[in-house]
């Protein structure tokens, strides 16, 4: 018998220690990587790999769902849609990783407001060049650079146009933005940005 390899046996533990309320996939992704293990020792590589594939895009589901409960309340005045994932075909397209986005807009006004978080996509390191660079930042119209706890945002405010957008760049692959019209200032966005639960996108983030 052959023995399984180390990514096959981290797969099947992730898929073990899912909640109750996911174990309807969580079961299925089991029997997932339970044939694709039959089919390794069998020699039907191919086979394995469809099945350990199929398993990994259900497992990038369910983190999904764990993500989207990261994203922060309506604040008061205002309503917000559920959080939702590309599916995994505009991250594709754009190398891979996680997309999730969720709409907010006011209750009694034209507001509107975007929180989006990409995970582990090239796009994300794009950003890291703005970040890491005081004078690239500086030169940036309309541009702060506004504290948030041991954190930092880029804060991009356009009075004339009437909207906002706050970046954060998290461990060097998660970004989240929250991008903000028809406001009367930038705080909305800023404090949306605040009240996000960074500690949980970094656990369900991984690694």
């Amino acid at each position: 018998m052959k023995k399984l390899p180390s990514y096959c046996g981290m797969l099947l533990a992730s898929a073990l220690v899912l909640p109750v309320s996911t174990v309807a996939v969580a079961d299925e992704v089991v029997e997932q990587i339970e044939l694709g293990l039959e089919l390794y020792q069998e020699e039907d590589y191919g086979g394995a790999l469809t099945e350990l594939e199929f398993a990994i895009s259900d497992i990038r589901k369910l983190q999904s769902n764990r993500l989207a409960e990261t994203f922060p309340t309506p604040p008061e005045g205002w309503e917000a849609e559920d959080a939702e994932s590309d599916g995994g075909g505009a991250a594709a397209m754009m190398g891979g990783g996680a997309m999730l986005e969720r709409q907010y807009s006011e209750s009694d006004g034209s507001g509107r407001l975007k929180a989006s978080l990409m995970i582990d996509n090239p796009m994300v390191q794009g950003m890291a060049a703005l970040f890491n660079n005081p004078a690239m930042l500086t030169a940036q119209p309309n541009t702060e650079r506004v504290r948030m706890g041991r954190e930092s945002a880029i804060v991009k405010w356009e009075p004339n146009r009437s909207q906002a957008e706050v970046t954060m760049l998290l461990d060097g692959r998660i970004l989240i933005q929250v991008e903000g019209e028809n406001l009367a200032s930038q705080d909305m966005a800023v404090e949306l940005m605040r009240s996000w639960d960074i500690d949980a996108v970094r656990e369900q983030a991984g690694r």
